[in-house]
């Protein structure tokens, strides 16, 4: 078993700022991921609204991100958490390789990228189906592909792709977009980009690999097929909280219950960053959460078996 102060589930935004903000406060703090570091940020094409910063490519944000929490001293560790026990006082993590022990645990797991659950999804994935155009895109130069979605993720996306590809097609199920204006704007004046409203994915065709979708217009009823080479679904973030959801109170949507505390119904147990409830999931909200979590958790132990006594509130 392997002991430390603070267990940061999640190397995205929101755990790698906990991380800085634990070890900065003399505490020791180990990270876990089971993929990668950066979570959604690290497949984003290019980041402009973070404060300071006018402009920053995805994965060049999370490198930055990583390398300062490494530097401060944070333990980052490549390994699945498969089971967790929180209601104890020292709480417990379980990965695939080790037990941990902890004072605290900051749940910082994030949000994944929505599936469309239409024909042909599942079987294609990997084939011309994709979730990050960051990643895949550049297998399908002068190429003519898709974008599922109308949210700030997809209006990139088509835009990055509209740079490699020959045509991109951007499916969106409404007649506006909830994305940015200035994203809006930017999409609309590229030649290649062809928008389809009021339109869905009905399914995707291929055997070995995408060949084409069938759209249909949800507002005249109409379908067509549309040869192309690839699908960038970006749709949205889902969460997955399973792995706390017997301990830990979860809304109708499936995230964990927090307030602007970030403190959860057990006593030294914090969620920070997008699998939380909060009306805002972005960087700047994802590092706030983190930094909030790392103090809380910070106070919690500097306070624990303090009899009738307050925590203090975070120092601004």
């Amino acid at each position: 078993m392997i002991k430390t102060d603070i267990i940061i589930i999640g190397a995205g935004p929101a755990g790698l700022t906990a991380a800085i903000y634990a070890l900065r406060a003399g505490f020791k703090a180990i990270v876990f991921d089971k993929g990668f570091y950066g979570g959604q940020v690290a497949v984003t094409s290019e980041v402009e609204n973070y404060p300071a910063i006018e402009k920053i490519t995805g994965p060049d944000f999370s490198i930055n991100l990583y390398n300062q929490a490494v530097t401060q001293g944070a333990q980052v560790r490549f390994e699945e958490v498969q089971r967790v026990v929180l209601q104890e006082k020292n709480k417990r993590v379980f990965t695939s390789k080790e037990e941990y022990q902890a004072k605290t645990i900051i749940i910082a797991n994030g949000a994944q990228r929505r599936k469309l659950k239409c024909k042909g999804e599942r079987q294609l994935t990997g084939k011309g189906v994709s979730y990050c155009a960051t990643c895949d895109g550049a297998f399908f130069k002068q190429k003519e592909v898709a974008v599922v979605g109308g949210g700030n993720t997809a209006l990139e996306d088509a835009l990055f792709l509209s740079n490699l590809c020959s045509r991109v097609y951007l499916v969106h199920r409404r007649d506006r977009f909830r994305g940015e204006k200035k994203l809006a704007r930017s999409v609309m004046d590229q030649n290649n980009i062809t928008i389809l409203y009021h339109s869905e994915v009905e399914e995707i065709l291929g055997e070995e690999s995408v060949t084409a979708v069938t759209i249909r217009n949800n507002q005249e009823q109409t379908r067509q097929t549309v040869p192309l080479s690839a699908v960038f679904v970006a749709i949205g973030l889902e969460p997955d909280n399973r792995l706390f959801s017997d301990v830990l109170p979860v809304d109708q949507s499936g995230y964990l219950v927090a307030g602007e505390n970030c403190q959860t119904n057990i006593p030294g147990v914090y969620v920070a960053g997008d699998s939380r409830t909060k009306i805002l999931r972005q960087i700047i909200t994802a590092a706030a959460d983190g930094a909030v979590a790392a103090v809380q958790a910070g106070n919690y132990i500097n306070w624990e078996g303090e009899e009738d006594s307050v925590q203090p509130e975070p120092q601004k």
